[in-house]
């Protein structure tokens, strides 16, 4: 999981990018390679589970990402991460 800290004040080139990020964001989504995405009510921190093979596969994705520059990034490497896909709906016989 990659922790990034927001900076405090949020400059004019860092809020133009938040589009390309989203954007990218959601492709790495639709293709797997990010799990889960959170930012913070107060927009200090942002939270991503990645599926990375390597340290250096996470790492070229994290600074694909366009908002990277801007954050600290601090990564925790997780034993497991359990989930339940929300966008699936639950397969039922009727």
């Amino acid at each position: 999981m990659v922790d990034f800290t927001l900076p405090t004040d949020l400059p004019e080139e860092f809020v133009n990018k938040i589009p390309q990020q989203r954007s990218m964001v959601n492709r790495l989504l639709s293709e797997g390679k990010i799990l889960n995405y959170a930012l913070s009510l107060e927009n200090s921190k942002l939270w991503v589970v990645f599926a990375a093979h390597s340290e250096a596969d996470l790492m070229e994705m994290v600074h694909r990402l366009p908002l990277t520059r801007y954050m600290k990034v601090h990564v925790n490497e997780l034993t497991f991460y359990n989930s339940v896909n929300a966008f699936v709906p639950a397969f039922s016989v009727n």
